[in-house]
């Protein structure tokens, strides 16, 4: 019966969204008043502090992992608060080491140190199992933490998933290329995602990032993953998306590409479909149970 009206109230969710002008769901459907979780900070032993925000509530909870150079205070990270806090569900945003208003520095930042960002927050700040979303760079992580923590994952939901993407891009240079760039000691990428409209990698970062690269084997996640990646994407190929559901064991794996969707994946429609995505996880993970 519990499962039975929990889908019923979903199901008038889903009716609020369809009828709504807006992504993200309206202040009506949160009682009148728009709330919004308080930022906290997360204490490590001799590790950076870790901005994060929270709301408790049912399981399976949701986690946002953003991209890289960016924080949890982004349009999808904004709009799943206020739908898993409308559901009563517990929700979870943070910004890795020297992200947002985390401590410590960007530059000396690596994949394996923001993994390590996500592995604490699932372990410290999170109960039970969890809906991991990754934008991007948050993607890759997800995958990560996912094979690390399986008994803390419940489904993945990758948006624009840029899984091994920058090791992957630099190997596909030319060798001529590859030294120039080795010599100079870094690899500075175009980007309309930052003001400077280029991003540095380091040839540390990307030795460093070689070790967590996913893509190689098959990936031993069995469960539900979704792969959300627009066919505009200019910063992350969409065939990422589609390597990676190759390679994941789980057998419930759908790939949803977006004809018009570019990498942010940020306008009204993207974030709509987002929540969607997450709702239809949340009634089959709950029905199951």
């Amino acid at each position: 019966m519990a499962a039975v009206a929990l889908k019923s109230c979903r199901k008038g969710l889903s009716h609020i969204l369809r009828d709504g002008a807006v992504a993200t769901l309206s202040p009506k459907a949160l009682g009148g008043v728009r709330q919004k979780s308080s930022v906290q900070y997360a204490t490590r032993p001799e590790l950076p502090k870790l901005a994060y925000r929270r709301v408790k509530g049912k399981s399976p909870g949701v986690v946002f992992l953003p991209g890289y150079g960016s924080n949890m205070n982004g349009q999808k990270a904004e709009a799943l608060e206020e739908f898993c806090r409308s559901l009563g569900h517990s929700y979870l945003r943070f910004d890795y080491t020297g992200h947002g208003l985390s401590e410590g520095v960007f530059t000396d930042g690596t994949i394996g140190t923001w993994k390590k960002d996500v592995l604490f927050v699932l372990d410290e700040l999170t109960e039970g199992p969890q809906i991991m979303v990754g934008s991007s760079m948050g993607g890759w992580l997800m995958l990560l933490a996912a094979i690390a923590r399986p008994e803390k994952t419940a489904a993945l939901v990758g948006i624009s998933t840029a899984a091994d993407h920058i090791v992957t891009a630099f190997k596909s240079m030319s060798l001529e290329v590859r030294k120039e760039i080795e010599e100079k000691g870094v690899l500075t990428v175009p980007t309309k995602h930052s003001e400077e409209g280029t991003y540095t990698f380091t040839i540390g970062f990307l030795n460093e990032a070689e070790n967590h690269c996913v893509l190689q084997s098959p990936i031993p996640i069995t469960c539900p993953v979704r792969l959300i990646h627009g066919l505009k994407d200019d910063d992350v190929p969409w065939h990422i998306s589609m390597q990676v559901a190759e390679r994941v064991l789980s057998p419930d794996v759908d790939v949803i590409l977006r004809r018009h969707g570019q990498h942010r994946m940020a306008e009204k429609d993207d974030i709509r479909l987002m929540v969607y995505t997450i709702d239809d996880l949340i009634d089959k993970l709950t029905t199951l149970v």
